[in-house]
C-alpha cells in the first residue's frame, strides 16, 4: 500500500495519507469489525469516484503502533476541491457528490489521539489545503467534541448550521402510518402490488437501471437533476452501485403494480446500518405516495429481519423520510482550519459556505412549493450537496 505521503507519530497513534485503492478494503473490514462504519467512506465507494475521475480523494489512515503488527484505528476520506478556478482549494469531508455523511470511522478507544494525528498529518503535508469543510457531519458524543477540543488549542472552527436528520435505531424505530395502509389498499385496487429488494449483485444492478429510468422520467428529469441528465453522474453512480453490490452493500427495492415498477428505493449498507440513499417514482402514481410507500415497506422489513439496527435517511429534516423514521440524529455543517493562526482564506471560506447555505435553503423551499403545487409532496430533496 502506498502510504508514503506523510506519517506523524502522536503518542501510540500514527497517521498516514494515501490515495484510494483496493488494498484498503481489508484494512476497512478490520476497522469496522470494532466500530461503526460509514458506507460513503467505504474503499469500494471511493474507488468508484477515483476510477471515474469523479473526485480527487485523499484517504487518512490512523494506526495503533503499539500492536504487532500495527492495526488500523481510523479512516477518513477527504475530497480536494475548489468552488471557482481562482479560489483557493479546500478539503471536504463528503468525499464525492451524492455522499450524505462526512464522519470519519474512528475506534472509540483512541478518539482524541486519532483526531490529533489526522489534523497534524494535514498540517504537515505541504500539498494539502488546511481548511476542511464538514457538511452533514453527525454531531456524535465522541468524535465531534474531540475535534472541537483539539481545534480550541491548535486551529479554528465555525459551526454554520445544525439540524436533525430522520433516523431509526433501537430506541425509535419506524413510524406507524394509517394513511399508508389506506393508500396501499387503494393501490391494490389498481393491480397486484409487490415490493422486492434484490440483494444479489446482478439483481441490484438491474434494479438500479429501473431506478435511473424512473428518476429520469420524474420531476428531477424535468429539472435536469436526475443522474442520467449528466453523463459523469451516471457513470459514477453505476460504478458505485456495482462496486458496493459485489460486496453485498447495495440493493434497490422496487414497488411494482402488475409487475411494472412504479417506485424504487436505492439502499446502501454498512454493518447493521442501512442508508435510504435515493428514491424515484412514477409521477402518474403520485396520488398513492409510492415513494413514501416503498420506503416504509423496505425499512420496516429490514428492521424486522434483525439484520439492520440503524437506518440513516440521507434526508433533510423536512424530507419525506421524516414521515417514515421516528428517530432523529443531530448533524452539523461546519468549517475548520487546522492551522493555529487565523487566515483570510478561512474567513473567505466561511463566507462562501454561508452563501451556499442560503442559496441551498432558498432552492429547497422553492422545490417544496413546486412539489406541493404539482401535488408531489412525497419527494423533497435534501439541501446538502447533490441529491
Amino acid at each position: 500500500m502506498n502510504v508514503s505521503w506523510q506519517r506523524k507519530k502522536c503518542g501510540v497513534i500514527s497517521a498516514s495519507i494515501c490515495p484510494p485503492g483496493p488494498d484498503l478494503i481489508d484494512l476497512w473490514n478490520d476497522l469496522i469489525g470494532r466500530t461503526d462504519g460509514n458506507v460513503f467512506m467505504h474503499p469500494a465507494a471511493l474507488l468508484a469516484a477515483a476510477e471515474t475521475n469523479f473526485a480527487e480523494i485523499h484517504v487518512l489512515l490512523a494506526w495503533d503502533e503499539e500492536t504487532s503488527p500495527r492495526r488500523p484505528v481510523g479512516f477518513w476520506a477527504l475530497r480536494e476541491r475548489r468552488d471557482l478556478p481562482l479560489m483557493p482549494a479546500f478539503l471536504e469531508a463528503l468525499p464525492y457528490d451524492y455522499a450524505f455523511t462526512s464522519n470519519a470511522v474512528i475506534d472509540g478507544d483512541f478518539v482524541d489521539d486519532i483526531v490529533a494525528a489526522f489534523f497534524d498529518a494535514i498540517r504537515r503535508d505541504e500539498r494539502l489545503p488546511k481548511i476542511i469543510s464538514l457538511p452533514s457531519f453527525e454531531a456524535d458524543p465522541l468524535v465531534y467534541p474531540a475535534m472541537l477540543r483539539h481545534l480550541a488549542n491548535s486551529g479554528r472552527y465555525c459551526e454554520l448550521f445544525r439540524f436533525e436528520r430522520p433516523f431509526s435505531d433501537r430506541l425509535s424505530g419506524i413510524k406507524k402510518s394509517s394513511s399508508i395502509r389506506k393508500k396501499l389498499r387503494q393501490l391494490s385496487s389498481v393491480g397486484a402490488v409487490e415490493v422486492t429488494n434484490e440483494r444479489s449483485p446482478a439483481g441490484a444492478e438491474a434494479a438500479f437501471e429501473v431506478f435511473l429510468k424512473l428518476e429520469a422520467e420524474s420531476w428531477k428529469g424535468e429539472e435536469g437533476t436526475a443522474l442520467l441528465c449528466d453523463s459523469g453522474d451516471a457513470q459514477f453512480s453505476r460504478r458505485l452501485i456495482h462496486n458496493l453490490a459485489v460486496l453485498g452493500l447495495a440493493s434497490v427495492a422496487l414497488l411494482c403494480v402488475d409487475g411494472d415498477a412504479i417506485a424504487a428505493q436505492v439502499l446502501l449498507y454498512s454493518g447493521q446500518r442501512a442508508y435510504t440513499w435515493k428514491t424515484a417514482f412514477k409521477t402518474s402514481f403520485a396520488r398513492f405516495s409510492p415513494g413514501f410507500m416503498v420506503a416504509d415497506n423496505v425499512t420496516r422489513s429490514l428492521v424486522e429481519s434483525g439484520q439492520i439496527v440503524t437506518i440513516d435517511s440521507c434526508s433533510s429534516p423536512d424530507g419525506y423520510m421524516a414521515h417514515v423514521l421516528a428517530g432523529r440524529r443531530a448533524f452539523v455543517d461546519a468549517v475548520i482550519d487546522v492551522r493555529p493562526r487565523g487566515s483570510l482564506a478561512f474567513a473567505v471560506e466561511v463566507a462562501q459556505h454561508r452563501g451556499r447555505h442560503l442559496v441551498a435553503h432558498v432552492k429547497s423551499r422553492m422545490r417544496q412549493m413546486l412539489a406541493r403545487w404539482k401535488g408531489v409532496t412525497s419527494m423533497v430533496p435534501s439541501t446538502s450537496g447533490k441529491t
